[in-house]
């Protein structure tokens, strides 16, 4: 593996997130203080066995709005603290209530009549690659526009505004963006999203927007603004996640030839390979944040009502007590335990769609393409510097 590969993938606890230790090491447990670019504190826990305590503990809240909440990036003061919808900031039982509004369009059942739709968007796309010509950045024809498509489609937004809705969000996700500009690029969205709601309700589709629209605003179950919000959610992450996962897993497969060959000579590893890829890449680079609603204790630590924690996922994959040799790519290590979702009721909703997308567009692409090889040397290939880790561009030839 390239070193430039290796200094990315595996740069935890801190990375970069920005975080700032506040003591030179981490404790023998995993757990120590940072400071956040904000300049709050902030517990940060890195063990798997203590994000699974901290995640489903009731006594931590996902609100941004409750003092003391570990803030990342500062917010400008005119930037509304929790816009209506936004699920992932939400605590039960008004998080229960949304969350169950979305489970069946997400569950496993639903998502396999999804599955011709995704291969052939897959399918699509590899004709695009290759139809750019050698070498071609696999990112922008292929690992970007299939998610894409697919969350559009399941949406109901129209593909053909996916550089508006893109460059919105590589903006909100850039830690290069001034608090003002993510600002500018989330109110941009959901000003976009209205406007689509407002023609779904007037003429409605198959898509989950025109059915939340019928089903739930015209009951009164959800408000127009709480769809806006959870409908910004879901296209961000339905594309920006998936598409990081799809370049970035490609690059990680090419560096061990392998074990690419040994996916291509057994391809029933393809499942066993998606949750190896997961678990490695770990794409949410922040960790999960949360503030403590009441004095509680996570793994022996006393934490006080108003204190911020984080809890770091790419850590807590490579905690060599659930993952020997946590540090190596594996795809037949048997990886189920990974937390790159998330752990407890925040657990993320789309991810058997992520799943699915990632497992046809990997299978697809080594198949079709049994010749794929990376353009430019591995140390070349530039990273994302965002919320999301993923790589700019990949050049490759087949």
């Amino acid at each position: 593996m390239s070193d430039t590969l290796a200094t990315n993938v595996l740069t935890y606890p801190f990375g970069n997130a920005g975080l700032q230790p506040l003591l030179p090491d981490l404790g023998p447990d995993g757990v120590g203080r940072v400071r956040l670019p904000t300049g709050q504190q902030a517990w940060l826990f890195t063990r798997h066995e203590h994000l699974r305590e901290l995640l489903r503990s009731p006594d931590f809240s996902s609100d941004f709005t409750r003092p003391g909440f570990p803030l990342i990036r500062p917010i400008p003061e005119d930037m509304p603290r929790r816009p209506d919808g936004s699920l992932i900031r939400m605590d039960p039982p008004e998080h229960t209530k949304f969350r169950r509004m979305l489970t069946p369009e997400f569950m496993i059942k639903h998502i396999r009549t999804l599955e011709p739709l995704i291969r052939q968007t897959v399918i699509d796309g590899l004709a695009e690659l290759r139809a750019a010509g050698q070498p071609a950045d696999l990112v922008e024809h292929f690992a970007l526009p299939v998610p894409s498509m697919v969350i559009c489609h399941l949406l109901g937004v129209p593909y053909t505004d996916h550089d508006y809705f893109q460059e919105r969000s590589r903006i909100l996700l850039a830690w290069s963006s001034t608090p003002e500009q993510a600002r500018d690029a989330i109110e941009e969205l959901r000003d976009y999203l209205t406007r689509l709601i407002a023609a779904r309700r007037g003429e409605p589709g198959e898509d989950l927007i025109s059915r939340l629209a019928a089903e739930r605003v015209a009951t009164g179950e959800m408000t127009e603004e709480e769809l806006v919000g959870l409908s910004v959610l879901l296209l961000i992450a339905g594309h920006e996640t998936t598409s990081n996962m799809i370049g970035l897993s490609t690059l990680v497969l090419l560096e061990h030839p392998a074990q690419l060959r040994r996916l291509r000579e057994r391809p029933e590893l393809i499942d066993d390979t998606v949750e190896e890829l997961l678990r490695y890449l770990t794409i949410v680079r922040t960790g999960l944040t949360r503030v403590a609603i009441t004095d509680t204790e996570v793994g022996g630590h006393r934490i006080a009502a108003g204190e911020g924690v984080i809890a770091l996922l790419s850590a807590a994959n490579r905690d060599t007590d659930v993952f020997p040799d946590g540090e190596e790519f594996d795809l037949e290590r048997g990886s189920h335990q990974h937390m790159a979702f998330g752990f407890g009721i925040h657990q993320c909703i789309g991810q058997p769609l992520a799943r699915a997308e990632l497992r046809i567009a990997l299978s697809e692409l080594i198949t079709r393409l049994p010749g794929l090889a990376l353009a430019v040397e591995a140390d070349d290939v530039r990273y994302r510097d965002a919320v999301v880790f993923g790589v700019q561009r990949l050049p490759v030839t087949w």
